[in-house]
């Protein structure tokens, strides 16, 4: 009975003694609302990262964009690459804590010479060719993991290519809202530049009638400079703009890996329209969110170090040894009186390593630290990331309203001093101011509607959605 007792103790010992701490959670404090200039509802369970986002993005040529970048990207194709090589080092990792086999065989000819240095006595000389064969099944070293340090060392790799697959995923979202911040620019500078080729046809259009009136004595030559002034200034802005619009086309198609080209166009920048969706509850941002997820991935790794830094201090148990057979004649290389076998275990103990275990251990201790900070950095980052995108969408909302007042009474303003001038009633130099302003608010309100745009489009990468 005690025999019994003894190997189930053991068996035991082998199958579950691990030592190193087993990962536990940190405690985050998370806050009840995300902070915004308007309350939002604490229980809202509706998130606009729970969209798709070709749900988010409705514009049918972003859409092809973003499918083209999801296949050739570099900086993605490079992040599947490492999730596949931290794959492949996990499967290098969990080989170890099995037992390895290699097969080996041989045959040795040789011929005895009669005049050797050792006589040949005569009844051997008819069998001067002499052959040997074996062939074994090796067990390479194996180690006993009874302390747990290859299945520590098995959990760091695991939990690293989970930290990959979620930086792939992160890379994803990035890549749709990068795309997708590229395009609404680019509308957004198309949009400009029909403004200010609007512009400077209606300019030009004031600059002939202020010659026709110089003709006519009634304008001056000071008034001719004044509307060519303004001409000059609405041309100038085209080939600005067109400059901005081809650099942004060169940075789409780079993010679809692609060579330098044009890029289609689908809804204009006053077309876009994108949803309106609570950012839903803080708490699952947490698990929303690859970049905290693969932090964390990274912290369950450290922390699995400790244990295989630990698991150094105690013996090594490893077994060697081969089994098969050797004959002179490979008819009988398997029977019975030729089978050979060999097991060798051997225990090693560390003695006097001069603190390179000691430091060793405190490594793993300092770099399960910096995992935990940056866990937590993460989790601060996201949620910090959440409250400057609905600030900014909110505030920005707001400018864009007033902006667009703006814009309408400037236009009044314009027609009402050009009226004035032609009747006589007014100079020419209010109607070049209220065009002047009006121009310039014109270039705002497309700025801000693009502002307004991208503020949904960094909520969107903010909560963790797109990646689906």
């Amino acid at each position: 009975m005690a025999r019994r007792i003894c190997l189930a103790a053991c068996a035991v010992l082998l199958a579950g003694c691990t030592v190193g701490p087993n990962y536990k959670r940190p405690a985050v404090n998370v806050p009840a609302t995300f902070r915004a200039p308007v309350p939002l509802p604490a229980n809202e369970a509706a998130s606009l990262a729970d969209l798709k986002w070709f749900d988010v993005f409705k514009d049918d040529k972003l859409q092809d964009l973003i499918r083209k970048a999801l296949v050739a990207n570099y900086d993605l194709r490079d992040a599947v690459a490492h999730e596949e090589a931290a794959r492949a080092s996990l499967g290098i990792t969990r080989s170890n804590q099995f037992p390895q086999f290699a097969a080996s065989g041989g045959v040795e000819i040789n011929r005895l010479s009669r005049d050797g240095a050792t006589p040949i006595p005569p009844s051997f000389l008819a069998n001067q060719n002499r052959t040997f064969g074996m062939a074994m099944l090796d067990l390479l070293s194996f180690e006993i993991d009874i302390w747990g340090r290859l299945r520590r060392a098995t959990e760091a790799a695991r939990a690293n290519l989970l930290s990959a697959d979620e930086t792939r995923k992160a890379v994803i979202i990035t890549l749709v809202s990068d795309v997708a911040t590229a395009y609404l620019t680019m509308r957004e500078l198309d949009y400009s530049l029909e403004i200010s080729q609007r512009t400077l046809k209606s300019r030009e259009e004031s600059l002939d009638l202020t010659k026709s009136r110089k003709q006519g004595g009634v304008a001056t030559r000071l008034d001719l400079r004044q509307a060519q002034e303004l001409v000059y200034t609405a041309a100038e802005t085209i080939p600005t703009l067109q400059n901005q619009i081809g650099q942004t086309e060169n940075q789409i198609t780079l993010l679809l890996g692609q060579n330098p080209g044009g890029v289609e166009r689908g809804q204009s920048l006053t077309e876009q329209s994108l949803p309106e969706v609570p950012p839903g509850l803080p708490s699952a941002l947490l698990e929303r969110r690859p970049d905290v997820r693969a932090s964390e991935a990274s912290l369950i790794a450290a922390n699995a170090e400790i244990g295989v830094a630990k698991a150094a201090y105690f013996p090594e148990v490893s077994l060697s040894g081969f089994l098969g057979g050797q004959s002179t004649q490979l008819t009988s290389l398997f029977s019975g009186p030729n089978s050979a076998w060999s097991l060798v275990p051997q225990v090693t103990q560390p003695i006097f390593t001069a603190g390179r275990l000691k430091s060793g251990v405190r490594l793993a201790q300092a770099q399960r630290d910096s995992a935990l900070v940056e866990y937590q950095k993460a989790i601060q980052t996201a949620f910090t990331d959440v409250s400057n995108a609905l600030i900014a969408h909110q505030r920005v909302r707001e400018s864009r309203e007033q902006q667009e007042a703006l814009v309408v009474a400037l236009r009044d303003r314009v027609d009402l001093a050009y009226a004035r001038y032609r009747g006589g009633v007014d100079t020419q130099l209010n109607a070049l101011d209220a065009d002047r302003d009006l121009f310039s608010a014109e270039l705002d309100l497309a700025s801000i509607r693009l502002q307004e745009q991208l503020t949904v489009v960094q909520l969107y990468k903010a909560l963790g959605g797109g990646w689906q």
